[in-house]
């Protein structure tokens, strides 16, 4: 596959200015927001789907986000990507290989509509409901990892330090730290752009954790096993449809996560021991 670059004239920041409020003083401040386009993921020159995003990382967004949508199997399914700005947006284009070009094409025939919320182009309770793919075990996670974690994303955000507007998804893993962290406005696309750049890396990422800066929804921890994460770190709370499809797919999910502690919803047995935070009873109540 080819990889094309993401558009040199494109940023992800824009300067503005506002009027802060600090106690009884105001003043005019400049500061940097996040930009928003229109970004349209492009299969064999037909549209699958238009997402609002962060105009970065493009190429590992469309990569991603047709490895966790279940477009692509995998990254060699891609013949050529090209990242093409277009009248009133981005379009990330990717040509596929005849068996994925025929599933592309399937899934358009049967598409009631791209939407906002991360359930793209899905037409079927079915397909939003879809079983989560078995994770790996081996992983073992104590609290010391999991604050290691959290205290080491916000250095690696710098769009987020910039603007304070933006989310992130990172793989972490206790052997390494991060191997990767990407962000966009939009939390969903902060994850599959970080799937499409652990697909494209040199080598396979250790066992490790998906960390997330948002609230996990079941879309989140269908993407996460997807990309084989065995576990899911979140600064939010799941709801209790991601706490069921995480425990479908053999997955710790740990949500609320601060620098106080944090909460344990599924998946205890890869807690060191002695750090079962939640009782079995509250992990299977969902």
């Amino acid at each position: 596959m080819l990889r094309s670059p993401d558009l040199p004239d494109v940023s992800d920041a824009v300067r503005t200015s506002s009027l802060r409020f600090r106690g009884e003083a105001s003043a005019l401040t400049p500061r940097e927001v996040p930009e928003e386009t229109a970004v349209a993921i492009v299969h064999d020159a037909s549209t699958t789907a238009v997402m609002m995003a962060t105009p970065s990382d493009l190429t590992d967004f469309g990569l991603g986000f047709s490895l966790t949508e279940g477009i692509i199997a995998d990254p060699s399914d891609v013949r050529d990507m090209e990242v093409i700005a277009a009248e009133d947006g981005i379009e990330v284009r990717m040509w596929l290989k005849p068996r994925s070009s025929a599933a592309a094409a399937a899934r358009r025939r049967r598409q009631a509509g791209p939407t906002g919320c991360g359930l793209c182009g899905v037409d079927s309770l079915a397909q939003a409901l879809r079983a989560p793919p078995m994770v790996a075990s081996g992983l073992t996670l104590s609290p010391q990892d999991i604050h290691a974690a959290l205290e080491a994303l916000p250095q690696l955000q710098s769009l987020g330090d910039l603007t304070r507007a933006v989310h992130a998804a990172g793989w972490w893993s206790p052997a390494g730290g991060y191997l990767a962290v990407r962000e966009d406005v939009g939390r969903h696309n902060a994850l599959d752009k970080l799937a499409g750049a652990l697909a494209m890396a040199p080598t396979q990422a250790p066992p490790g954790a998906v960390v997330l800066t948002s609230r996990v929804s079941v879309e989140m921890v269908q993407k996460a096993a997807v990309i084989g994460a065995q576990a899911i770190i979140a600064v939010s709370a799941p709801t209790a449809l991601a706490i069921r499809t995480a425990k479908a797919a053999g997955m710790t999910l740990i949500g609320v996560a601060r620098r106080d502690g944090f909460e344990v919803f599924t998946g205890q047995e890869r807690l060191a021991a002695g750090a079962h935070l939640v009782s079995d009873k509250a992990a299977s109540s969902c």
